[in-house]
């Protein structure tokens, strides 16, 4: 996927904030320290666009970014689950405004729920995913930090992840690094599918021309 132009739009924290002109949005949910930001600047091969935090629970708003692949979209990176040492107010008012975006956002057209492959998901991480599959909503699962591991390794981590979160047989789950760029080229092939559904249905039209 060729990145023509990748730029840092906002942090919103309302609706009133959200851009206005309806290109479609993909959303990025995880726990604190997950590597959301890494797989955004893998993602568009940028090194520093999404900053990389030591800190855990730093973002604490919806970050906006805009990506021009021929077509445009927006990654948005909501603020992570899971944070002990941020308050208990504080959670709750990050878990309503994700809510109120995930639930009621139009645009919105795939969330990326990002796993730490090494480990099995926590009690949050099944939280996050059965509440997203329960409102019908569209989930893909990246399990990140492959690079972490030995080949040897994966089936039975991702196996793990599979059986822990009780994956369902429509949500997609792409092996990822961030270091490697593994499952890169496959999640943006969801990520279009998902974005830009128009482009395969006129894949789809030129195929059945030529057969006929």
């Amino acid at each position: 996927m060729k990145i023509k132009n990748a730029e840092f739009i906002i942090s919103a924290v309302g609706p009133d904030q959200y851009p206005e002109d309806g290109l479609p949005e993909i959303a990025l949910a995880g726990r604190s320290n997950v590597g959301k930001s890494s797989l955004i600047n893998r993602l568009i091969m940028r090194k520093n666009l999404a900053r990389t935090s030591s800190q855990p629970g730093k973002t604490q708003q919806l970050n906006y970014y805009r990506i021009n692949i021929d077509k445009e979209l927006y990654f948005v990176d909501v603020p992570g689950y899971g944070f002990a040492k941020v308050s208990k107010t504080q959670r709750a008012a990050w878990g309503r405004m994700i809510e109120a975006y995930i639930q009621n956002r139009e645009p919105l057209k795939l969330i990326m729920q990002v796993i730490d492959l090494r480990h099995a998901p926590s009690k949050d991480d099944v939280m996050m995913y059965d509440w997203l599959t329960h409102f019908d909503l569209p989930v893909c699962i990246v399990a990140t930090k492959a690079d972490k591991l030995p080949r040897s390794q994966w089936p039975k981590h991702l196996k793990q992840v599979k059986t822990t979160l009780g994956i369902k047989p429509n949500t997609p789950i792409v092996m990822f690094s961030s270091e490697t760029g593994m499952g890169r080229e496959e999640l943006w092939d969801i990520i279009a599918q998902n974005a830009f559904p128009e482009m395969d249905a006129d894949i789809e039209e030129d195929n059945n021309s030529s057969e006929t």
